[in-house]
């Protein structure tokens, strides 16, 4: 048997209900002139009430709600970097022979309050990291990565990054790391499977660095207290006196 949808059905009730009180008044007080300037008058307004309600209103209520998301958003994030992100480019950035091209970039504190990122954004678009593979102690990187496992579930679990769909892709990188270096034997791998590691970790390590430049750029509109201690804290900069905490949260 084919079941109406129940709004179809509200729709041609509410219409029956208001037709039997228009003819209730027209009944009362035999008046279909004034019953027709107030019909035509409620529908001209209607089209005006869609303008308020709709692309006003409801415009209005989207950007506040987008911008509560992005706060808590922003907030996760912030906790991913302090707890997981920083660690984990501090180690690898030790790796990487082309840092130096993006180094500048990432690194100027000339300024660092009005910092303009958009160089830095411009230049990371066609940068490709190279990582020196055989220098990276595997062990002591699935070890960490083990230990914060727990850490990277709960962020995935996260409503908050359902939508984020580029940081989403950078927690599922480096899973993926996670997950191949614990499946291998890393006593006696072979240089097909050196290679595949690298790349997957390079993959990993430039999703890293893009989501922490974004993340800086928010800091720094929107906390501009907090940018200049995460400029501090910098893991890219070599003469920070902070990377010892970085360093010292890898595993041995």
């Amino acid at each position: 048997m084919h079941k109406f949808n129940w709004k179809i059905i509200a729709g041609i009730a509410m219409i029956l209900l208001s037709t039997a009180f228009y003819f209730i008044h027209y009944l009362i007080f035999r008046d279909a002139h004034h019953i027709f300037i107030y019909l035509i008058g409620d529908i001209a307004f209607v089209f005006i009430e869609v303008l308020m309600v709709t692309l006003i209103i409801h415009h209005l209520l989207n950007e506040w709600e987008k911008r509560s998301h992005l706060k808590k958003l922003n907030m996760v994030i912030e906790i991913f970097f302090s707890e997981f992100g920083k660690h984990l480019l501090v180690y690898l950035s030790n790796f990487d022979r082309n840092l130096p091209q993006i180094h500048g970039y990432i690194t100027d504190k000339n300024d660092c309050c009005e910092l303009d990122f958009k160089p830095a954004f411009k230049a990371l678009k066609n940068y490709k990291a190279d990582i020196e593979i055989d220098k990276v102690n595997l062990a002591i990187l699935s070890k960490f990565l083990k230990e914060k496992r727990t850490f990277l579930v709960n962020m995935l679990q996260n409503p908050n990054l359902l939508e984020h769909e580029t940081f989403t892709r950078t927690l599922m990188s480096i899973f993926h790391i996670a997950e191949e270096l614990a499946a291998r034997d890393l006593d006696a791998m072979s240089e097909e499977d050196k290679q595949h590691t690298k790349v997957d970790i390079e993959r990993a390590y430039n999703n890293l660095i893009n989501q922490w430049l974004h993340y800086m750029q928010y800091t720094q509109e929107h906390y501009p207290y907090f940018f200049l201690f995460a400029m501090r804290t910098n893991p890219f900069d070599e003469k920070s006196a902070w990377l010892d905490r970085w360093y010292e949260s890898i595993p041995a």
